[in-house]
């Protein structure tokens, strides 16, 4: 799991590499991982995207624990992609790093379990590119709290500064 953090160039509108301030826990993988491979799913229509994201949490918190968490993450994931201007960019679903995307997912998972909802809605306006965030939003606090449920919890660390993650507007002329 070496190199986990390391975000990927090209991998956003951006294309500017931002490190997450901390090395992932099994949660953020939890999150990281899980956000990607729902989003490649919607995006491909290929189901094994989200059976291997089933195995995943079906491993780490059993069936029981799974079957409510990963609803609520399929549930945000289905409002993120619907909601983004533009299409969500995931990495590949064997990439051991967190690109632009996940990274503003992560935080905004962070933000909601830390109660630091300025830094959740940024995040949420930085990740779907549009004002209406209320359903984006109500479902990140659901699985948040899903997750939390199960005793996991994404480090603060992770809340990151979103307007690091936003293109630069183009200078106006002088």
């Amino acid at each position: 799991m070496e190199g986990i953090t390391r975000v990927a160039r090209g991998c956003g509108p951006s294309g500017r590499a931002i490190s997450p301030r901390t090395e992932p826990s099994a949660t953020e993988l939890l999150v990281g991982y899980g956000f990607r491979g729902w989003i490649s799913g919607y995006q491909s229509g290929d189901v094994a995207c989200w059976e291997r994201v089933w195995r995943l949490y079906s491993n780490m918190l059993g069936p029981e624990g799974a079957r409510a968490v990963v609803g609520s993450l399929g549930a945000w994931a289905k409002t993120v992609n619907s909601s983004a201007r533009r299409k969500v960019e995931v990495a590949r679903l064997e990439a051991c790093y967190f690109c632009r995307d996940e990274c503003l997912a992560i935080s905004m998972i962070a933000a909601s379990q830390h109660q630091i909802c300025p830094a959740m809605r940024a995040c949420a306006f930085a990740l779907v590119d549009s004002a209406l965030l209320d359903d984006v939003l109500h479902q990140a606090d659901t699985y948040a709290i899903m997750m939390r449920s199960h005793d996991r919890i994404v480090s603060a660390n992770w809340i990151v500064n979103a307007n690091e993650y936003c293109d630069p507007s183009p200078e106006l002329p002088h």
